[in-house]
């Protein structure tokens, strides 16, 4: 039997491979390893060992290396720790096959213990281009990685450009739009309306009502400017006059200036019509940006899962710069102006944008699984293509 190992490090990392790892439990054939740590064990960016136990999944290894601050030194520093730490987990452990997610500083982390160990490694979402030093991160993993499985055709391209070898990619989609296309086929706005705001804090949403949701992180490559970034977002958005959702940000470098910005604004404003979380359940996410009447901020979910949904989206600055969008997408600067302006104009549409399949149709996790399966031996000698 065959060990499939999965890093998990955040709320996004887990959003991102959870149908993955449900589809490597149901075969027979592979065993399912999890390491849990970085700040997907922190309770202020919602600790998600309730949350995989809760899914039934076992963890098999949790491991504490964010260092606290939220800054350049403390990212380089937990990415240090964050090798030393999950190769401890790997020799113990011994799987088969490790998968990383994404660009993000652990999976930078995962990668390299990995590879240095000589263990196959396969790797999600690659190829995409964006801002911040995750594009860096993202394309030095490709290079790292043996089986590649981007979740769009350009991703796959470049992938290809970067001298990777065409029998080791494998463009199936994106596993989230697995998880966005299983729960649209529900509607429990009704529920969540009765029981999702007794967790955060804030004034308790009508969701049958007009509403916007904001979800901004930080940008590694702009640190210092993520307080005025938010302040200035949380002004547009109040200048609506709607209701609101504002999620957390992520651990990101500069994370804490958000975490201010967002304190700061709730105390010294009048926030009655906003409610504030943590983390939010993948899966009521997904209810709630199939009725908001707008997403507001950068996170990727506004390019990919709207993307299928159909959901109007503001992207502000440059953290999604260069990735593949579709129609729903207005991209704007960090004006408060510009922002309220471009609000106003995806709230004027409604819900009127077609879903895209830009990042895949809702089956990937099925494909990259039976690809997996059916690999038997992965060479572990990277050769640049010529």
């Amino acid at each position: 039997m065959r060990k499939i190992l999965f890093f998990i490090g955040s709320r996004a990392n887990y959003s991102s491979i959870k149908s993955v790892m449900a589809e490597v439990k149901k075969r027979k054939n592979l065993k399912l390893q999890i390491i849990l740590g970085a700040s997907g064990l922190i309770d202020k960016y919602g600790d998600l060992y309730k949350a995989l136990k809760k899914d039934g999944f076992n963890v098999n290894k949790k491991i504490y290396f964010l260092i606290e601050g939220e800054n350049p030194v403390t990212m380089a520093k937990s990415t240090g720790l964050g090798l030393i730490s999950i190769a401890d987990a790997l020799y113990e452990l011994r799987p088969d096959l490790v998968f990383t997610v994404g660009d993000r500083f652990e999976t930078m982390a995962t990668t390299l213990a990995t590879t240095y160990m000589n263990i196959p490694l396969a790797h999600t979402m690659g190829g995409e281009v964006s801002g911040t030093i995750d594009e860096s991160i993202r394309h030095a993993v490709t290079k790292f990685s043996h089986i590649h499985f981007p979740a769009s055709k350009d991703a796959a391209n470049r992938i290809f450009k970067l001298g990777e070898k065409k029998q080791n990619i494998f463009n199936y989609g994106c596993p989230r739009i697995d998880l966005v296309k299983k729960e649209l086929k529900k509607n429990r706005i009704r529920e969540l309306n009765k029981s999702l705001f007794l967790e955060g804090v804030g004034f308790k949403l009508d969701l049958n009502k007009k509403f916007l949701i904001v979800s901004q992180h930080p940008v590694t490559t702009e640190f210092g400017s993520s307080e005025y970034q938010i302040i200035n977002t949380l002004k547009a958005v109040n200048m609506t006059g709607l209701q609101c959702i504002v999620i957390w940000p992520n651990s990101d470098a500069g994370s804490q200036d958000i975490a201010k910005g967002i304190r700061k604004w709730r105390e010294k404003v009048d926030t009655k019509k906003m409610h504030f979380f943590k983390m939010l359940k993948i899966e009521d996410y997904i209810q709630l940006l199939n009725h908001t009447s707008c997403l507001i901020g950068n996170s990727s979910s506004g390019i990919r899962e709207c993307a299928f949904i159909g959901t109007p989206v503001v992207n502000i600055g440059t953290r999604q710069n260069g990735r593949d969008k579709s129609k729903n997408v207005i991209s704007s600067n960090y004006d408060v102006r510009t922002i309220l302006k471009s609000i106003n104009k995806q709230i004027k549409m409604g819900r009127k944008y077609k879903s895209d399949n830009i990042y895949g149709s809702g089956n990937a996790a099925k494909k990259i699984v039976d690809k997996i399966s059916s690999l038997k031996n992965i060479s572990i000698q990277k050769m640049i293509r010529y």
